[in-house]
């Protein structure tokens, strides 16, 4: 059964993906799909090829533009870690949880021995100092080299990766589910559906 399957309506449904982009969808079969609208919230705009998607520029922790419960489901993959605090991350939840009926949260587990961004075993254990030496000096998975020290720090900080606790946390009205890889928990997704 698809996400969307999950949410029953005689209407077309409207997504908010945060952070997405057409792309993803188009690999999940979406693109063109007349029963789903889609909107992209990034922090710029994106140009889209497809009527059923739109994109506009703004702040996950700050959806304003957006009425109560505006969205059927309110989509996120892999963005929560990259808000750069612990706060950032309550006002997106806060904020998904207000603009979207349902919602479908994805993140990596910060226990997951390679650390996700950098691919690098981990990473995300080491201190500071060393994540931000090795940010300067080495491409490293998804991350280029970054030659000035402030640039490496700011990608450093930008990424703050979560555990299960901490996305119970966040959406405590939601359920789990466990993405596993090698017997181990590769990324976790909150989820609130109609029972």
């Amino acid at each position: 059964m698809s996400l969307l399957d999950k949410v029953k309506s005689d209407k077309p449904l409207k997504i908010l993906d945060l952070g997405g982009y057409e792309r993803y969808w188009e690999r999940m079969g979406y693109l063109g799909d007349d029963n789903v609208h889609i909107t992209l919230l990034n922090l710029e705009k994106e140009i889209t090829k497809n009527q059923n998607f739109s994109s506009v520029a703004g702040d996950a922790t700050n959806l304003h533009q957006f009425k109560d419960n505006e969205f059927d489901i309110v989509f996120s993959n892999s963005m929560i870690e990259h808000l750069f605090s612990r706060e950032s991350q309550q006002k997106m939840a806060d904020e998904a949880r207000r603009v979207g009926k349902y919602y479908y949260i994805q993140t990596p587990n910060y226990y997951f021995p390679i650390e996700p961004h950098w691919l690098f075993p981990f990473f995300q254990f080491f201190p500071f100092s060393l994540r931000v030496f090795l940010t300067r000096k080495f491409n490293l998975g998804n991350i280029g080299k970054r030659s000035k020290k402030e640039d490496a720090i700011d990608i450093v900080n930008e990424i703050k990766l979560l555990t299960e606790s901490d996305m119970k946390k966040l959406f405590p009205d939601g359920k789990v589910y466990r993405e596993m890889f090698a017997g181990l928990k590769k990324s976790i997704t909150m989820y609130r559906f109609p029972e």
